[in-house]
């Protein structure tokens, strides 16, 4: 059974998809027999993920810093909480449990962890698949972005074909899973 992790807002953000794909995507990966691992939290779109994954049958591994326990309000009906002193330590402990990486839409924490992860990956640290979910082409302006900086000679295309993406949790898993 392989591990992965997904990062994601801990908001719902505005539109509903955002929603739907996180129960979508929490659904199969159960249901595939994946772990799902992540920030921990029982609000947002962490949420959503996290309970769908557990109706399915699914095990959820989550982690979290002692001081978001409260802010983030954890979720304590997960298979595993991993509690941590701080958010070096929550993302690396997130890496080390997991066998590949999905970035849901988020906010400025899931940019962190996804460019951070991506950079590993650059660095040889790991050999592990990433992916978006580009639900809503709400990572279209990014990928944009991210051409141009090959484009313009700042990225290399090798380190920018390690960053796939799809618009639904079923084409991005399909994609993931040929790589594990």
């Amino acid at each position: 059974m392989s591990r992965i992790c997904v990062y994601l807002g801990s908001r719902e953000g505005n539109s509903p998809a955002f929603r739907q794909a996180a129960q979508a995507l929490g659904t199969a990966l159960a249901v595939r027999g994946h772990t799902l691992v992540y920030g921990g939290a029982r609000i947002g779109l962490m949420g959503e993920l996290a309970n769908a994954a557990l109706a399915a049958g699914g095990h959820v591994i989550g982690v979290m810093p002692d001081h978001l326990v409260e802010r983030e309000q954890a979720h304590f009906g997960l298979t595993e909480l991993i509690r941590v002193a701080n958010m070096h330590e929550r993302k690396a402990t997130m890496a080390a449990n997991a066998d590949a990486f999905i970035a849901m839409p988020g906010g400025i924490g899931t940019f962190e962890e996804l460019f951070e992860i991506w950079t590993w990956g650059y660095l040889g640290l790991h050999e592990k698949p990433m992916g978006l979910l580009n639900i809503e082409d709400f990572y279209g302006p990014l990928m944009t972005f991210l051409n141009n900086t090959v484009d313009q000679g700042f990225l290399a295309q090798p380190t920018r074909d390690m960053l796939k993406d799809a618009q639904t949790p079923e084409a991005l898993l399909d994609i993931l899973e040929r790589q594990l």
